[in-house]
């Protein structure tokens, strides 16, 4: 099976935990069978291993989440990078003809496009795995997988089947409601039609034509050195509205879009993750806490609390999907952020100098790399690793204060899993201050 997973979007609406660059679908606040925490994306994408084995994985996504999509996934995952967010159909043009051109797959392979960020359990991805085998034998141009509901809502969209009110797991689709009010969509729901799940299917040749309908493009890099002009549009939108010929899968199983903190606390299994307690009065409350001081909570009814370096928010459950204004109005820069090399999370901002805490994981290295405006200083405080300090190399290990001026190229590779605090100081501190040799 070809899948393309969509990893794209920021996270304001789970503020502080997600942010610019750490989306929701990268926060680890899901307990896996081994109970220890994983992120929506290390879980969806073991799911499509554990239900297909052979499946050949292509994340889209923008460069921002590269780094953090190695950490999680490891080196050797398959990356369509957009240079720019240009939603779903230009993001899924630009996949289509990186798995052709790139990958080598053949214009009569079909590809399955998904989100990332949904929770469900195995036989979501057996169905999805139904859809993809079905292509192979049905005159269809698209294939959508639809969501059997379990209560009118309104943040859907609809797919009404041909012959509404079918009890068939495949059919022929006769048309779209898109996120009708309460009163509408429980009459579409009695009517047979079922939840959009964002889920496409199609056969490389079909998407890449109709691209060429829109655009005059010859292969992926020319695609790609023209993505940036292109303008904005949804591939429901662009393709699906449009298209007649459109079989769908059912799928009648646990479906939740954890787009908000009501959504994403109602799948935890504990009230509390973190360093946290809250009493025996306390009814449905949720503590997250990244934080590593501690958060009490007595009697407390309804609420969220949830803590990271970025700031602590807390809400009651009815009012937390609106937090997103709010959010706007906040201009700080992200306080923690993972990389493929580990993570760093600012201590401290203080006038001209900032306080970092690195952990780089064994055998893997920061890229070398100079400034031009800022000193560091570095403290190792765990494990031990190789410094390179203009060309000269030499072993670290705890204790040691490495002094870095400015314009010395320097990179430190981890022996041992390895944590110093950096702090730089300067007349201009940004990350911007960075140029890399490697």
């Amino acid at each position: 099976m070809n899948v393309i997973l969509l990893s794209g979007g920021s996270g304001k609406r789970l503020w502080p935990l997600s942010n610019d660059v750490r989306s929701k679908q990268f926060i680890k606040i899901i307990k896996n069978e081994n109970g220890s925490l994983e992120s929506m994306v290390q879980r969806v994408y073991r799911q499509i291993l554990s239900c297909d084995k052979n499946a050949n994985i292509t994340i889209a996504t923008s460069e921002a989440q590269i780094p953090v999509l190695r950490n999680q996934l490891g080196d050797n995952i398959d990356i369509s990078v957009e240079p720019c967010r240009k939603d779903t159909f230009p993001a899924i043009v630009l996949s289509s003809l990186y798995l052709r051109d790139i990958k080598g797959l053949s214009n009569e392979d079909e590809i399955v496009v998904l989100p990332v960020d949904p929770y469900v359990e195995n036989d979501y991805f057996i169905a999805i795995k139904k859809l993809y085998d079905v292509m192979h034998s049905y005159e269809a141009n698209i294939g959508l997988l639809g969501i059997t509901p379990t209560y009118p809502s309104e943040k859907y969209g609809y797919i009404l089947p041909q012959g509404l009110n079918t009890n068939s797991v495949v059919f022929n689709v006769d048309r779209f409601a898109e996120k009708p009010n309460k009163e509408e969509a429980k009459r579409l729901i009695d009517l047979g039609a079922l939840w959009n799940a964002g889920v496409f299917c199609f056969k490389l040749k079909y998407i890449i034509n109709k691209a060429h309908e829109l655009y005059n493009f010859t292969n992926y890099y020319d695609f790609l050195n023209m993505y940036n002009s292109l303008n904005k549009i949804s591939f429901d939108y662009a393709i699906v509205e449009k298209e007649i010929n459109i079989l769908g899968v059912k799928y009648d199983g646990e479906w939740k879009d954890i787009g908000t903190w009501g959504t994403l606390t109602s799948i935890l299994t504990n009230n509390v993750i973190g360093n946290a307690m809250l009493d025996k009065k306390s009814i449905n409350t949720n503590v997250l806490n990244e934080l590593n001081i501690p958060i009490i909570g007595m009697g407390l009814k309804d609420l969220i609390i949830a803590a990271s370096p970025d700031g602590i928010f807390v809400s009651d459950k009815e009012e937390s999907s609106y937090n997103k204004p709010l959010v706007d109005k906040l201009d700080n820069r992200p306080m923690y952020e993972e990389r493929s090399w580990g993570e760093f999370q600012v201590l401290d901002i203080y006038k001209n100098s900032l306080v970092k805490h690195i952990f780089i994981k064994e055998g893997k290295s920061i890229s070398y790399q100079k400034h031009n405006h800022r000193d560091e200083v570095w403290t190792i405080i765990d494990g031990e690793g190789i410094l390179i300090l203009d060309d000269i190399e030499r072993k670290v290990f705890v204790s040691d204060v490495i002094h870095i001026k400015k314009g010395v190229k320097h990179k430190i590779k981890a022996v041992k899993d390895i944590h110093f605090i950096e702090i730089q100081y300067g007349d201009e501190i940004s990350e911007d201050d960075i140029e890399r040799f490697d």
